[in-house]
């Protein structure tokens, strides 16, 4: 595949250097950390508290559980269409939609005229940059540094590797938001270089 202006991994990734769903994101560190392990599709436990059976979970760590979630969902989602560069798979919307799912589709696309699958998985390590508004979330922006050294693309023809470029771990950022239907969703996503986290 290719995250940037996906499939085309390496190709395209340069022109997704700059995140087009918002100008109020800036650039953060890359580390792995505890959003990865937040990856759960459904919303955490309410905690007990003294005196109480249960608390309300806070909105704002539910939305970051659930954004997170969705992620990791794409990701996932993507890499299963990619291994047969099904551009039109179903699946590409669970998580996806807006810029994000054009872009994909876009991708997969590509890859498809191109003779190209995508074998392997990527790897991620997101984390929560911001949660607007915090007391009642619907955007939560993430970034990831994520790694496509695993995530190689092969001609359909022969079977050999593609010629486009080393793989390894590149900065993301991304922007999930919550839908009408109260489901989150990926809505745009930009990946730079190898070498940028």
């Amino acid at each position: 595949m290719t995250w940037g202006y996906v499939m085309n991994w390496r190709k395209a990734r340069i022109g997704l250097a700059v995140f087009t769903a918002t100008a109020s994101i800036t650039l953060g560190a890359c580390s792995s950390g505890e959003g990865a392990s937040q990856a759960s599709p459904t919303a955490p436990s309410q905690a007990s508290l003294p005196g109480s059976t249960t608390a309300v979970a806070d909105p704002a760590d539910t939305a970051k559980q659930l954004a997170i979630a969705a992620y990791l969902g794409m990701w996932s989602d993507m890499a299963e269409a990619a291994t047969t560069s099904d551009w039109q798979s179903s699946k590409l919307a669970r998580n996806a939609t807006a810029e994000a799912l054009s872009k994909m589709s876009r991708g997969l696309y590509a890859d498809r005229y191109n003779g190209l699958v995508t074998k392997g998985k990527p790897e991620n390590s997101p984390q929560v940059e911001s949660v607007e508004p915090a007391d009642n979330p619907t955007t939560v922006n993430i970034v990831d540094c994520g790694d496509d050294s695993h995530w190689l693309k092969y001609r359909i023809d022969n079977g050999q590797p593609a010629e486009d470029g080393p793989g390894g771990r590149r900065h993301i950022n991304a922007m999930v938001k919550k839908a009408v239907d109260g489901s989150w969703k990926v809505t745009d996503f930009a990946i730079q270089d190898v070498g940028t986290c």
